[in-house]
C-alpha cells in the first residue's frame, strides 16, 4: 500500500485533487461568506491565507510530481496545513472559552510584500469576531470542521513525505 502511494505522489492527478480540495475548501468559505452572511473574522483570513498556501503546494506538485520539486510540495503542504490547524485551534479556544474583554484583531497583518487584504479584499478583509459561534453542523462550529479537516491532511502529508524514502530491498535467502 505504501508503495502505491508513493505511487500516486508521482501524478499530476494526486496534486489536483489536492489542489481541487483545497480550492474546494476557499469556494465553501466564500459561498458562506457571500451567501449565508457569515462574517469572517481575522483568524478566518489568516486560515484562508494558509489553504491558500496548501493550494500552491499542490500546483507546485502539479508542475513537475517526478522531480525534487515534490518534496517542495510536500514540504509545503505540511506547512500550510499545520498553520491552518493552529489557527483553527487558536479559534476553536476562543469560543469554547470566550475572554472577557479581550478580542481578535479587527485588521490583519499580511507582509508588506503580500497585502492580500488589499490585493482581494473581499475574501481577505475580516468583519467578524473569531469568539462568533454562528454557524454549526452536528455540533460543530467551521473552525472546529477546519481542525479535523487541517489534521488529516497534515498526517495524511506526513505518510506522503515518509514513503518518498527509500524503500529498503528484500533480502532473499
Amino acid at each position: 500500500m505504501l508503495r502505491k502511494l508513493k505511487h500516486y505522489s508521482h501524478h499530476r492527478g494526486s496534486w489536483l485533487l489536492l489542489a481541487a480540495g483545497g480550492l474546494g475548501l476557499e469556494l465553501a468559505a466564500l459561498c458562506f461568506q457571500l451567501f449565508l452572511g457569515q462574517k469572517p473574522c481575522v483568524l478566518c483570513v489568516y486560515q484562508r491565507a494558509a489553504l491558500a498556501g496548501l493550494v500552491l503546494s499542490a500546483l507546485v506538485g502539479v508542475i513537475a510530481p517526478k522531480t525534487p520539486l515534490r518534496i517542495i510540495a510536500i514540504v509545503g503542504w505540511l506547512l500550510a496545513t499545520a498553520k491552518t490547524f493552529s489557527l483553527a485551534w487558536e479559534q476553536t479556544q476562543l469560543q469554547l472559552h470566550p475572554p472577557l474583554f479581550a478580542t481578535c484583531d479587527f485588521f490583519p497583518k499580511f507582509p508588506h510584500w503580500l497585502p492580500l487584504n488589499h490585493w482581494f479584499p473581499v475574501f481577505f478583509t475580516p468583519t467578524g469576531n473569531c469568539t462568533d459561534r454562528s454557524w454549526e453542523w452536528l455540533s460543530l462550529t467551521m473552525p472546529q470542521w477546519l481542525l479535523g479537516i487541517s489534521g488529516m491532511l497534515f498526517i495524511i502529508g506526513l505518510v506522503v513525505l515518509a514513503v518518498q524514502l527509500p524503500c529498503p530491498k528484500k533480502k532473499h535467502h
